[in-house]
């Protein structure tokens, strides 16, 4: 079902580009040509923590996606034609799917899922766009399920790029795709790189000092 959805808005998507431009008045295509993100630093755990109960709740409905091995770490390796691609699909997803609060999608006060009906949280765009990455070849361990807390001081969830060149986050509020300390976001938790069962905590991003630029 999910896979129809995928290719009918693809569909959809390109026929309202080519024909019908307002549709996506507000949200500009990535830009070309194409090019690599600066350099951005890791976001370092700082200890084990629970993975939220959102997560623990999608797992109940989608164990192909909890019951998995552990693997070893493994950040992207950027290119310039893969980040065009990670652009594109971070805004195809931005683009349609329309944001709206648990209460009104599921009628419950939180629940993590796909957002198959077109409709979802923060968290369901993060989990379709996981899903679509790895879809289209990323590694599993470089898509990481985040949990922030934003200007306000509300809790938001985002999707965390590991790659060679630091932490890229992708976020529904934004069709930029910002190294995480360009964010504003305080980092709260996210997944490890080696099983998405389990979840570290993250340090403030004004402290991170390792850059990919160091890594070997």
């Amino acid at each position: 079902m999910i896979g129809e959805n995928l290719i009918r808005r693809a569909v959809l998507m390109a026929l309202l580009y080519l024909s019908c431009g307002p549709a996506f008045a507000g949200r500009s295509m990535p830009e070309a040509p194409a090019r690599l993100p600066q350099v951005s630093s890791f976001a370092l755990p700082h200890g084990s923590t629970k993975a939220p109960w959102g997560w623990a709740d999608f797992c109940m409905r989608h164990h192909d996606e909890c019951d998995v091995a552990a693997l070893k770490p493994e950040p992207v390796i950027l290119t310039p034609s893969l980040w065009s691609q990670i652009e594109m699909i971070n805004h195809s997803v931005n683009a349609s799917i329309r944001e709206a609060d648990d209460r009104e999608v599921f009628g419950v006060i939180e629940r993590w899922d796909y957002p198959s009906s077109g409709v979802g949280d923060c968290e369901d765009f993060a989990l379709l766009k996981r899903k679509e990455l790895i879809e289209a070849g990323i590694p599993r361990q470089a898509l990481l399920m985040t949990v922030v807390t934003d200007e306000n001081g509300a809790g938001h969830a985002v999707l965390t790029l590991r790659s060679n060149r630091g932490d890229f986050v992708l976020d529904n509020r934004t069709d930029k795709i910002l190294g995480w300390q360009s964010t504003n976001y305080v980092f709260v938790k996210m997944q490890s790189e080696q099983h998405p069962n389990e979840w570290q905590k993250i340090g403030d991003p004004s402290n991170a000092t390792l850059t990919a630029s160091g890594q070997n």
